[in-house]
């Protein structure tokens, strides 16, 4: 019996797909340095990275920092009557009262004093 004969052609891959492939990984690797330089121009330009206390630059500073969390939580588990209830719509309208306070269509509602966000001062 005489099997037709398989030519290398039909069977190895091409030279070209092994070119294509490579060019693909490097364009691949090349596309996502410049994406991830640009992302860490953006957060330094932004100023982010002066605001990321959990980089090791601010180890030293760290526990300087004030957490003042004046924030009463709520418990999260208990009997749910009308008392509760009240006690809950307390808390949430204290919390909620700043942000209602301003007016959104001022162009000074995202002011960083607006915000409690602003730097204390060099005496506190």
């Amino acid at each position: 019996m005489n099997e037709p004969t398989v030519s290398t052609d039909e069977v190895a891959p091409k030279a070209w797909y092994r070119q294509e492939l490579v060019v693909f990984i490097f364009g691949s690797l090349i596309i996502a340095g410049v994406l991830v330089m640009l992302g860490l121009g953006l957060y330094v330009s932004s100023g982010s990275n002066l605001l990321d206390a959990s980089r090791p630059g601010f180890k030293s500073v760290r526990n300087e920092i004030d957490q003042f969390d004046s924030f009463q939580t709520f418990p999260s588990s208990g009997s749910v009557s009308r008392d509760t209830i009240d006690q809950f719509l307390k808390l949430y309208d204290k919390q909620v009262q700043p942000v209602t306070d301003n007016d959104v269509y001022n162009a000074n509602t995202l002011d960083d004093q607006v915000l409690g966000i602003d730097e204390p001062s060099a005496g506190e």
